[in-house]
């Protein structure tokens, strides 16, 4: 730890002016805290004993009881009570990359167990759901007939029918990002649970073979899931994902040639995105890929890389409003970056991880970014990525955070049906399908429950946000959106002034 420390104190002196100069002083340790309780409200199955999250349950205890297999855990991905799997492994991967990245610093402030229990929970179910080797389970109930009720998950009487993919209904998205977010986790579990880590990484060779080898999107085999989680950008990004991580987790070659020979025909060079999702993976991709290039032993493959590190950087001008014509990210009026009206949090929180972590890239190699509009070094990317995260917190022109529970003033209304509804645990009297609508869901007043660590959609274009539980387009809650900012959280608070001042 000491050593840690004196390798980042000259990053301290050099970033402290940027902190000093911020309006608002942030407390980046309780943000991190309160995002890792908000997995804990999200958990579905039976509930730990030391579960912190008392206003929850147990819940979907029977899920897979009809088709024969155990899927009970896994995570809510929002104010339903669907599981479903791509955007949980998209969640579990990016808390693993955040645990990877910045796992000192989030030791640092005593929540790495919260960290590793939140990505356990997560993989502990796709251990589950993983029942062959060529089978995924990737639903468990259905967006319609879910939606049709508001009930508390622990009342659930909606259907838990479940889906999988398998070799005649393949789905190399999901199979990709499942494998991504085991390989991150064994990454994770090296050290403190070896068995654990090597039990992660071989579900994660399987489901990149069988994803690979039975070509195919999920919504395709699945179609329940196309109204709620379609996979609009193909499987080609999740394949080149999923063997990029797992190059990391276990520095086989023939993942990375996968990644350099299908760089072109799946696209890895040749989309260049502005948006980095549980869907769109390519800009996550480059990113990380530009990274691994860049290290003397893969010399060989310098026209790759410069091509990956191009498109890895018209991503990051794109936010940095530094491209060329109409290819840059849109910004409201307080300069939030704006991709589109629904949860358009999502984006900027992934945007915030991508650019920190690009910052930290540059800085270790001494390089800057050539944009259109002009050079750019690791402090102007830090310094945006910064305001991003500020903004999230309360740095805004509504003074709104929309960190639920942070600061002062936060969203009071989430459209999360367990939150909305009074405790399980208070009263445990029954909750029909409709009777929460007329009761509960048309309340005026704020939610019983807060939904402490949830980072909800967000304002509109014009910085405006309306608190209203049926505002589901600003006020729901989704994993995806808290998970990227875990680790930025941390680092956030290890460079903060008062860190700096105590040294």
């Amino acid at each position: 730890m000491k050593s840690f420390f004196l390798h980042h104190f000259s990053l301290l002196l050099s970033l402290s002016t940027i902190f000093s100069s911020s309006a608002i002083a942030f407390d980046y340790a309780d943000a991190l805290s309160k995002s890792l309780l908000y997995f804990e409200a999200q958990r579905s199955g039976r509930l730990p004993y030391n579960q912190r999250v008392t206003w929850r349950d147990h819940s979907g205890l029977t899920d897979g009881l009809e088709e024969g297999v155990d899927l009970v855990g896994g995570y809510y991905d929002a104010g339903d009570h669907v599981k479903f799997g791509l955007p949980m492994a998209f969640t579990v991967t990016m808390l693993s990359w955040s645990v990877i990245e910045y796992g000192e610093e989030i030791s640092y402030v005593g929540e790495i167990e919260h960290a590793f229990e939140a990505i356990k929970w997560g993989t502990d179910y796709f251990i589950k759901a993983h029942t062959s080797p060529n089978v995924l389970w990737a639903e468990v109930g259905d967006g319609d007939t879910d939606h049709y009720c508001w009930q508390r998950p622990e009342d659930m009487t909606t259907s838990r029918r479940s889906f999988k993919i398998d070799e005649n209904n393949p789905g190399s998205d999901l199979a990709g990002e499942t494998a991504a977010a085991m390989a991150a986790a064994s990454i994770v579990f090296r050290k403190s649970n070896p068995h654990y880590s090597h039990l992660l990484l071989h579900h994660a060779q399987q489901l990149f073979e069988f994803g690979d080898k039975y070509r195919g999107k999920y919504d395709k085999s699945v179609g329940v899931v196309k109204n709620y989680y379609a996979s609009v950008s193909g499987y080609e990004d999740e394949l080149l994902w999923a063997a990029l991580w797992l190059y990391k987790a276990t520095d086989k070659e023939d993942y990375l040639e996968y990644v350099i020979n299908k760089a072109n025909s799946f696209g890895g060079i040749g989309w260049a995105i502005t948006e980095f999702s549980w869907d769109v993976k390519f800009a996550g991709l480059q990113i990380i890929a530009s990274k691994i290039l860049q290290e003397k032993k893969h010399n060989k493959h310098v026209h790759i890389q410069d091509q990956y590190r191009s498109k890895a950087e018209h991503y990051i001008c794109s936010c940095l409003n530094k491209n060329n014509g109409t290819t840059n990210v849109d910004r409201t009026p307080g300069g939030l970056l704006y991709v589109r009206q629904w949860n358009n949090m999502q984006y900027v929180s992934t945007a915030a991880f991508l650019l920190t972590f690009y910052s930290d890239f540059l800085k270790n190699f001494d390089q800057k970014i050539v944009c259109h509009g002009g050079i750019v070094d690791h402090e102007e990317l830090f310094n945006f990525a910064k305001s991003q995260v500020d903004y999230i917190l309360g740095s805004n022109p509504k003074n709104m955070s929309y960190l639920v529970g942070f600061g002062p003033n936060y969203p009071k209304r989430v459209h999360h049906r367990g939150a909305s509804i009074v405790s399980y645990r208070e009263n445990k009297g029954f909750i029909g399908c409709t009777q929460g609508y007329d009761y509960w869901y048309n309340k005026n007043g704020p939610n019983p429950n807060v939904l402490i660590g949830a980072i909800v959609g967000g304002p509109d274009n014009h910085d405006e946000f309306n608190d209203d539980r049926a505002n589901y387009v600003q006020t729901e809650a989704c994993t995806y959106n808290t998970a990227p900012l875990v680790g930025i959280f941390a680092k956030f608070n290890f460079l903060s002034p008062p860190l700096i001042a105590s040294f």
